[in-house]
């Protein structure tokens, strides 16, 4: 092998690869020259790297140095003429970003900051740029009253085009918040975090591919933030934290497309891995070749890896091809390309050797050589992909003869709309494939791709005349092997392929919306509003065991637990005991679930509220959904919760409280059994639970806990806890009393500077309640209104600021001081600014969330625009603008608000009374890519196609994800169509209300 480094290599190949020759007549001794003869051509032209998932030699990592070693280091580098690659950084690496749009030649971005006042060196720099204009693009300039700060900013700052200058890797503390690195007029696609723990990626993960390129392909998101967001993940950043707190590092995407790029990196490297465990595996049995690796190397998915390394897996008997190459005719078919003049068929025949015994025996051991080097040609393959790109490829569906004859009829009957089905696989819609392939699975459909002749004929055309165009003149005998090579590839081996990468890919997609849709039906019912200040009573109807009634207090404590049978000839003298309990608790909201005998529950108590029999309370119901209310009543959780109580009536509990507070009782139950979404059994369920988590995750992070209050499931859903880290902070809370403040947080066992840092910005603090209890604990508490606060200070606010200082002990009444900025979406890492933001408007950190606090920011804003305020503090827009929002949101602030609420109801409408042109008001029960179901109060949900779902329609004040209505939402519609025997009811949306 050559000497050359591997990095140098690698760059050559993906430079050189539009000219590079048919794999199989490439040999590793011509690459390797073609590359040796590269080298001195780079040094000299100066090009620019392209990045690679990892490098050969960047395991080691140096050990750290003392501060006047690196100054040394520093000093001498800036004297070189320019940066060698050979001894690049570790983490210099795929995570970097990609260079302007106006470069021919993609470049990793330098993520090092040079020394103040000198000249950053680059692979292609200019040696007649102006040294003034360099360093104004890379030098931070200081700021004597912004720069005593000792805790990092949220953002690396920005005045003008400058950008501060950060502290060397090696000097950051243990507990600090990674830096960040965002854009600038000079650099416009951005700059990646600092990187702290190194690139962990190893050697055998490297591709002939680019992750950052690939990645960025296939999500449709900028190629600089694919690489920032792979930093933050190898970071063990979560979500929730990324969307909220460093959206100038990716380009302000929501957590929706955070997950699927999460999502599509983990399908890359697990290809990545998987090529590389078979990368081994084969060369352990002797079977890799230079051509092999290549292919192997060259795979992006799952599919093109299977198709690639199947002849070679054990206990296969192998291919035909395979058998053929054991009896020594691959130099024949090589020949026959390469040398066909020379090529003499009859000299292979072996009368005693099965396979070689006649002159037809050797034809089609060649042909079967030549079709599987056709098959596994990259540019062949590329060829047909896009010729079928081009043309009509349609997948079809028909009913399978053995369900027609022996099958049910009720299931048969589901796939009415596909027993002859045909569609453009361009067009086809996720939940169509969905249901084929359910069809499929239970044998009651078959389906089938067609590809038209069209496509084959051209293929084998082009094989022919072109790509595979042999280098002499080809006898007509060697002629018919070729074309019947190429025709045996294209239907025996190529054909399946694309069929199952069709099939595949739709699948994948529609997978992956599947349960997108799920997630975002999720998060529109986790954030329901609350239904906050009532008393409620829960009931979870019944016919034989009676309705069970649960009636708890406005903060969520048990009243009283009883059983009524309504349905069994005594319902005038339960009514009784219903008017008694709810006049004795005062409680004038009753929740109903929507199970067994809901119906006729709801119309047992619409009939006694229009008779005013609750009189004087005006008494009102809801319908809510009661899934996963049974499973929770005998979870480990729920005993642990009501250990007194019959799981029975526990149910009726869990549905009086998914009203008051419905985000932290749908925490308790798993996800998947709240039932919002489509075809959930057939999907992937490792990347269904994963999405559904990370929805819990992003809604409880989002809307925020009380740490001093909240319940350890709650907890446990955090950005940055788990389950262990909940329970210590639980068993912390209930040994040393509430906490006062978030710095706090770092005593508990297992929560560490990462944890702390995730999980820090979405913990508040009641702060009347802290401090009431500071007063009756601590004799040397200052209350605020003992001493005269100074515009924008507070007793401990700077002490968030100094973690970059080693912490002295601090005296027990010091730890014990709440900081008013605790009650805020404020991330502690911003404290500082907080504080000059403060300082600069004249406010004080105890007026947070009044109207005179509002006054004042507008003021400055108004002014001085949220950009000039932003560069006057030397941060970020988006920092600032979450400041701004921490310190204007009243106490007590709940995001959900802007959500809908239950639609309570006092009448009842039957199916019955429904014609076409009635409108009704009702509430979105579940969203579906083909349409919405609509929940209008008849025990029946209609359906409002998604045709008539419009952006005219949908309200202008609310803020979407998606062009789309989500459970929960309450909606005005018209009656199009009821069908009474099929009880189906078809709606139009006349708008959101």
């Amino acid at each position: 092998m050559s000497s050359l480094p591997r990095r140098v290599k690698s760059e050559a190949k993906a430079l050189t690869s539009e000219d590079e020759l048919p794999s199989f007549l490439n040999s590793s001794s011509e690459s390797e020259e073609e590359e040796e003869e590269w080298e001195p051509k780079s040094k000299i032209a100066k090009r620019p790297r392209l990045p690679k998932k990892n490098e050969a030699k960047t395991k080691k990592v140096a050990a750290p140095r003392s501060a006047v070693a690196r100054k040394k280091v520093k000093k001498a580098a800036i004297k070189e003429e320019m940066v060698s690659i050979f001894s690049m950084p570790f983490w210099q690496d795929v995570s970097l970003p990609i260079a302007p749009a106006e470069v021919n030649r993609m470049q990793l971005l330098e993520p090092k900051e040079e020394e103040v006042g000198t000249k950053p060196k680059t692979l292609n720099q200019k040696p007649e740029v102006p040294k003034k204009k360099e360093i104004n693009s890379f030098q931070g300039k200081k700021v004597k009253s912004l720069e005593d700060d000792e805790e990092p900013s949220t953002s690396v700052p920005v005045v003008g085009n400058q950008v501060k200058h950060e502290k060397s890797e090696e000097d950051f503390a243990f507990d600090e918040p990674p830096l960040k690195k965002i854009k600038s007029t000079t650099c416009p696609e951005g700059k990646p975090v600092k990187n702290l723990g190194g690139n962990k990626v190893k050697e055998e993960f490297e591709m002939n591919w680019d992750i950052v390129q690939a990645l960025s392909e296939i999500t449709n998101v900028e190629p600089w933030v694919c690489a920032n967001l792979i930093r933050l993940f190898q970071e063990e950043n979560t979500i929730p934290f990324i969307a909220r707190y460093r959206k100038e590092l990716i380009n302000n995407l929501e957590a929706d497309a955070l997950r699927e790029v999460q999502q599509t990196l983990e399908e890359l490297r697990t290809v990545a891995k998987k090529t590389h465990t078979m990368i081994q595996k084969l060369k352990k049995e002797g079977k890799l070749s230079g051509c092999l690796l290549t292919a192997l190397l060259n795979c992006r998915t799952l599919e093109e890896l299977d198709h690639v390394s199947a002849p070679y897996k054990t206990g296969s008997k192998g291919t035909k091809a395979q058998r053929a190459k054991q009896l020594g005719l691959e130099p024949a078919a090589l020949s026959l390309l390469q040398n066909p003049m020379e090529l003499n068929l009859f000299s292979y025949i072996r009368p005693n050797t099965k396979g070689l015994s006649t002159i037809q025996e050797v034809e089609a051991g060649v042909q079967h050589i030549l079709a599987d080097i056709f098959a596994k040609d990259k540019d062949t393959l590329d060829f047909i992909r896009k010729l079928c790109q081009q043309r009509y490829i349609c997948i079809q569906s028909a009913l399978a003869k053995v369900s027609s004859k022996s099958g049910n009829e009720r299931d048969i009957d589901k796939f009415q709309l596909y027993h002859e089905f045909s569609c453009n696989i361009k067009n086809i819609q996720h939940h169509q494939i969905l249901a084929i392939n359910r069809g499929e699975n239970l044998k009651i459909l078959t389906v089938k791709v067609n590809i038209p002749d069209g496509v084959k004929n051209e293929f084998c055309w082009w094989c022919v005349n072109e790509r595979w165009r042999p280098k002499q003149f080809l006898k007509p005998e060697l002629m018919r092997i070729l074309r019947n090579s190429v025709e045996d590839a294209y239907k025996r081996l190529i054909y399946p392929l694309l069929c199952r990468e069709f099939r595949s890919k739709l699948t994948s997609d529609a997978e992956k919306e599947s349960v997108m849709m799920f997630g975002r039906n999720l998060r529109q019912l986790l954030l329901t509003s609350p239904v906050r200040g009532r008393t409620l009573m829960g009931v979870d109807p019944g016919y034989k065991h009676g309705c069970k009634l649960a009636i708890i207090s406005p903060t969520s404590q048990i009243l009283h637990t009883d059983v009524v049978y309504l349905h069994s000839g005594q319902g005038f003298r339960e009514a009784e005991k219903i008017k008694r309990l709810l006049l004795q608790y005062n409680c004038s909201t009753v929740v109903i679930g929507n199970g067994t005998a809901c119906r006729e529950t709801e119309a047992y108590f619409a009939d006694l509220i229009m008779k005013k029999y609750f009189a004087p309370l005006d008494v009102v119901y809801c319908i809510v959904s009661e899934a996963g209310a049974s499973i929770y009543s005998v979870s480990p959780e729920a005993s642990k919760e009501m250990p007194d109580l019959d799981p029975n009536l526990r149910s009726a509990v869990s549905i009086a409280r998914r009203v008051q507070d419905p985000l932290a009782e749908l925490v308790k139950i798993e996800p998947k059994h709240i039932g919002v979404g489509m075809y959930q059994h057939d999907v992937s369920q490792t990347l269904l639970k994963a999405t559904l988590d990370s929805v819990v995750e992003e809604c409880v992070s989002f809307v925020g806990v009380d740490i001093n209050i909240c319940s350890e499931i709650l907890l446990r859903h955090i950005a940055g806890l788990n389950a262990n880290r909940a329970k210590n902070i639980i068993e912390w809370r209930e040994k040393n009393g509430p906490f006062i403040n978030r710095e706090q947080l770092k005593e508990v066992k297992g929560l560490g500077p990462k944890s702390f840092q995730q999980c820090a910005g979405f913990i508040r603090f009641n702060q009347e309640y802290i401090k009431t209890f500071c007063r009756m604990t601590c004799p040397f508490f200052i209350s605020d209104s003992s001493k005269k606060a100074e515009p924008g200070s507070h007793a401990l606010l700077t002490k968030a600021g100094a973690q970059g200082k080693k912490k002295s002990k601090p005296t027990p009444c010091a730890s014990r001081q709440p900081n008013p900025l605790d009650q805020t979406c404020i991330h502690p890492e911003s404290y500082s600014i907080a504080m000059r933001f403060l300082s600069f408007i004249g406010g004080n950190a105890n007026d947070i969330g009044k109207s005179d606090m509002q006054q004042k920011v507008n003021a400055v804003i108004q002014k001085e625009g949220l950009e000039g305020a932003a560069k006057k503090l030397n941060t970020t827009v988006h920092t600032l603008q979450l400041i701004i929002d921490g310190l204007t949101q009243p106490e007590g602030f709940d995001i959900r608000t802007d959500f809908d609420k239950p639609d309570f109801k006092r009448s009842i409408v039957c199916f019955e009374d429904l014609s076409v042109g009635t409108v009704l008001t009702g509430k979105v029960e579940n969203a579906t890519p083909f349409g919405v179901f609509v929940d209008i109060g008849v025990g029946k949900a209609g359906l409002i196609p998604v045709r008539n779902i419009t952006e005219a329609k949908l309200s202008k004040v609310k803020k979407r994800r998606s062009l789309g209505l989500g459970p929960g939402e309450r909606v005005e519609v018209k009656v199009l169509n009821v069908d009474i025997p099929r009880l189906r009811i078809t709606l139009d949306l006349i708008r959101v209300l």
